[in-house]
């Protein structure tokens, strides 16, 4: 199931032929990806949980990352044997018991059509085995946990602007805000629903170390959704996170953001 998923989430394109190592100076780097789960919601809908959180939360974890930006692919025995012997997924709910209120917290599934300890599984397929801890998820999670719940990196507050249903932010204003706050750029990541382009994610890019602790600027500010409309209608609909009435999204609301 596991595998299935980790196919699932990354194009055949990225899914190389050739074995590419951990130990590669190609691997230049960690993306850290925030989302947030209000417009995570507005695109999937009813696969949404509920409540939803009211703060960005981990989406990819430490993503292993070459220079050009590309992520290295996930671990896989024939194809990318990345790391010797890396820990399997289905080992890790054991080692993950001393973090798991940070990791419900911070680091949740939001698609109710998957579980938490799936989406930690997941994650660690696609990233973690290939990262610079391949034996312990323990330290490869709670090095991401202790990043995303650092204040100085937290969107809501370096963005430079609060969530709104009535403006539409231009993406070069946040880029140029996280800036200011943090001194490198990071890379938004947009979606689009109903036409809308919304924010999704906020990306930074910490140099490759252990634990990763120094930003580095992102080689490319926006990703490819941000970057398929027009420049000048690059701007991106920050959602207020969303009540719920009696236990069920209001929609009406998410329809006004």
């Amino acid at each position: 199931m596991v595998m299935k998923l980790v196919l699932l989430a990354f194009p055949a394109a990225v899914l190389w032929s050739s074995v590419v190592s951990a130990q590669s100076p190609d691997f230049a780097y960690y993306n850290l990806s925030l989302i947030w789960p209000a417009s995570f919601c507005i695109s999937a809908a009813k696969n949404c949980v509920r409540p939803i959180p009211k703060i960005f939360t981990i989406s990819n974890g430490l993503c292993p990352t070459l220079q050009n930006g590309t992520a290295l692919p996930p671990y896989d025995p024939v194809d990318n044997n990345c790391n010797y012997s890396p820990a399997a997924p289905g080992d890790m709910a054991k080692a993950l018991k001393p973090i798991q209120r940070r990791l419900q917290k911070t680091w949740p599934s939001l698609s109710n059509g998957a579980t938490n300890q799936l989406f930690w599984e997941v994650v660690w397929a696609n990233q973690g085995m290939c990262s610079d801890y391949p034996q312990d998820p323990l330290v490869y999670f709670t090095s991401a946990l202790n990043l995303a719940e650092n204040s100085k990196y937290d969107p809501l507050k370096v963005l430079g602007v609060q969530p709104s249903s009535t403006t539409a932010y231009a993406i070069s204003t946040l880029l140029n805000n996280v800036k200011k706050k943090v001194g490198f750029y990071p890379q938004i990541s947009c979606s689009i629903s109903s036409n809308k382009l919304y924010l999704r994610e906020v990306r930074f890019c910490f140099k490759r170390a252990k634990p990763p602790t120094q930003l580095q600027d992102c080689p490319t500010t926006m990703d490819y959704v941000c970057n398929s409309v027009p420049t000048a209608q690059q701007n991106v609909i920050f959602p207020p996170a969303t009540a719920t009435i009696s236990g069920h999204v209001s929609w009406d609301l998410l329809a006004s953001a």
